[in-house]
């Protein structure tokens, strides 16, 4: 009887310690979940804030207007340029007259934007 009352007072004392360990890592992990949202937090938009991402936003804007009324260079070694939207109308409706034309000088130019990547380097395995 002595054996089983050693017994049940074991099981009961290592179920307590396994709700202990379980609680335990519980709050350990709430804790470092505040911890996390403490130091990640952006910081609360007040007025100068407001004021610098009003600036950026008009820049960005700005920026963008330009691009579209500008021609200029995308990638200058490709012969990629950027032109004005109105030019660009024009320039498609002229080559759209011939599709045939328009369409093979459209796929060259896609093969030209895009060079196919180079082949990948031989292993040492093979």
């Amino acid at each position: 009887m002595n054996s089983e009352n050693n017994n049940c007072a074991s099981n009961f004392a290592g179920k307590v310690a396994w709700a202990v360990a379980v609680i335990g890592a519980i709050l350990i992990v709430v804790f470092l979940d505040r911890q996390l949202k403490k130091y990640t937090a952006a910081p609360p938009v007040d007025a100068g804030r407001a004021e610098e991402r009003s600036k950026a936003l008009a820049e960005i804007h700005n920026d963008e207007a330009n691009a579209l009324d500008h021609a200029g260079w995308i990638d200058q070694p490709h012969g990629v340029v950027r032109l004005k939207i109105e030019d660009a109308m024009k320039l498609t409706e002229e080559k759209w007259k011939d599709p045939a034309a328009a369409r093979k000088d459209l796929l060259s130019r896609v093969e030209k934007a895009n060079p196919p990547p180079p082949p990948p380097p031989k292993s040492l395995y093979e």
